[in-house]
């Protein structure tokens, strides 16, 4: 009786596909912010309280079991979605354990320790790791959150993070069931630092292929006044990658002049799949660092073979002076990516004097 009840009430929901796969993206969206605010305006629609009733009077496993009815709940509702999650501390795929060291809250901020360990012989777990924001962090109250690597076991290839919560309007949050989603990481990254590229900037001459793009991003004191709004910069051609820039996973795709202003220009070939990214800056003769104006970005993901995204850095220092300098750069690139499914659910406890 129990069972046919179950299937007659489940068969009876259909939700909007439009909305789930809302649902869904929203939450990957949330996932590529490193800071991660919990929206206080939403509020319980009455069909899913209904349903998170129903549900509640059947099987609510099996509800947290169904990934489009979680996340279409945790949309709606963070409240209800995290009362049918079952507390379960660790979670293993792809050779890869992740588990809940602790778990507690002391004044309004609860810090949450999780360790992931590879158990094979592949060694994709290192000091390096970086879970490359693809982190999600579920809870049912209002708050700030974000996570941080603080250890790494090179013996047992075990790495530790720190979930940093902080709730608003003091409540009583003893108890409540927090969720931490990860589904890849990178590792095996490399530091380049303070690096001279062997360029002779007095050789450089003004660009001879141009375009206009869409920026997607950048930054610096003049962002505003060249890209910023509708604006669209004008940038290098990319060309060949050159010999004399050696970060593998970056290529340095162009180098000239554009209306009186040194511009350099990177790419990085699928972003999506690592972190490669860096900056130039110059250096005088007395060794003083001179940084970019502005720079900004952009990206040829509707084009073949594949995305690439180029980033523009560009100097307003004039001709006739640039062979009094050198360039330099620090850069970050990843060497392995590793997807998976994990995912904990487990209550905060307070801390007792």
């Amino acid at each position: 009786m129990f069972r046919e009840n179950y299937k007659n009430l489940f068969s009876q929901i259909k939700p909007d596909e439009t909305l789930v796969d809302s649902a869904i993206q929203t939450t990957r969206d949330k996932a590529r912010s490193r800071q991660k605010p919990l929206n206080s305006l939403r509020k319980p629609a009455v069909a899913l309280v209904s349903i998170g009733l129903c549900l509640s009077l059947a099987m609510p496993v099996l509800a947290a079991n169904v990934e489009p009815i979680y996340q279409l709940m945790y949309l709606v509702s963070p409240q209800v979605a995290q009362l049918f999650m079952t507390v379960q501390k660790s979670d293993e795929d792809n050779g890869i354990k992740m588990e809940v060291v602790s778990a507690y809250i002391h004044d309004n901020i609860a810090e949450v320790y999780i360790t992931m360990q590879d158990l094979t012989e592949q060694n994709r777990v290192d000091a390096t790791i970086d879970l490359f924001d693809s982190y999600s962090i579920n809870r049912p109250f209002d708050s700030a959150a974000h996570c941080e690597r603080v250890d790494y076991d090179a013996g047992t290839k075990t790495a530790t993070f720190l979930i940093t919560i902080e709730e608003w309007g003091n409540q009583n949050i003893v108890g409540d069931k927090i969720t931490f989603s990860v589904r890849e990481f990178l590792s095996h990254k490399k530091n380049y630092k303070d690096i001279l590229v062997p360029i002779a900037l007095s050789d450089v001459d003004v660009a001879e292929s141009t375009q206009r793009v869409s920026s997607n991003g950048g930054g610096g004191l003049d962002y505003q006044k060249f890209v910023g709004g509708d604006q669209k910069p004008i940038a290098l051609t990319p060309s060949a990658p050159r010999s004399e820039f050696s970060v593998e996973g970056i290529s340095l795709t162009g180098i000239g002049y554009i209306e009186g202003k040194l511009h350099v220009q990177t790419a990085v070939k699928e972003p999506l799949d690592n972190d490669n990214h860096g900056f130039f800056y110059l250096k005088d003769g007395n060794g003083n660092r001179v940084d970019h104006n502005y720079s900004f970005a952009f990206s040829n993901q509707y084009e073949q073979p594949g995305r690439i995204d180029y980033g523009n850095y560009v100097f307003d220092l004039p001709q006739d002076e640039i062979g009094g300098y050198t360039l330099y750069g620090d850069f970050v690139t990843s060497g392995l990516k590793v997807e998976g499914r994990w995912r904990v659910t487990f209550p905060i406890e307070s801390v007792k004097n």
